[in-house]
């Protein structure tokens, strides 16, 4: 069974995320922010080394709690700080916190961060593969800017839409390959 060139077929949890995840439609708001908390991590590495710590991450952030995270203080941060199976960069650390705040803003004004991401999606999903950005990404992480996030530029933003669904991109000879 062929996948997206990307996928390191000696990961198993590479594979499944790539066979069960990846470009599948998931709008809740607790996956959207895990993931978005995430991708903004990657920044800078590769989404197979995020995706390696993400049960660490996971158990760092509360479950990804972001009640939780948007309470994090000074003693918080220097737990992170200190937390081998994290990526312990201090300014991802304390922008995952502000991100929390400014996500958790966007969800009390829209009701939810899914119906937020529609005011740009149209309720939509793009079908393309080969890109690192688009015009949807720009517009997402310029108003994502505007509101206060950080780590959270057009290429993080687009790895995001893909991550959950809103831009699908298997690659023209992977199994899962689909396009409208």
């Amino acid at each position: 069974m062929k996948r997206c060139k990307w996928c390191n077929l000696k990961n198993d949890l590479y594979i499944r995320y790539h066979d069960d995840e990846w470009c599948k439609l998931n709008l809740d708001d607790e996956y959207l922010f895990e993931m978005l908390l995430l991708e903004s991590f990657q920044a800078g590495l590769s989404w197979e080394c995020i995706l390696n710590k993400r049960e660490n991450f996971r158990k760092a952030y509360d479950g990804f709690d972001i009640n939780k995270i948007c309470l994090y203080d000074d003693f918080k941060i220097n737990e992170l700080l200190n937390n081998n199976g994290i990526i312990r960069n201090k300014l991802k650390i304390e922008a995952s916190i502000n991100n929390a705040k400014v996500f958790k803003k966007i969800i009390d004004e829209y009701g939810s961060f899914c119906k937020y991401l529609a005011t740009f999606t149209g309720n939509m999903i793009i079908y393309e593969n080969d890109k690192v950005s688009n015009d949807l990404s720009d517009k997402i992480s310029n108003d994502l800017q505007k509101r206060g996030m950080t780590f959270v530029g057009s290429k993080i933003i687009y790895s995001f839409l893909q991550a959950v669904g809103l831009i699908y991109s298997h690659d023209k000879e992977c199994y899962l390959y689909r396009k409208v």
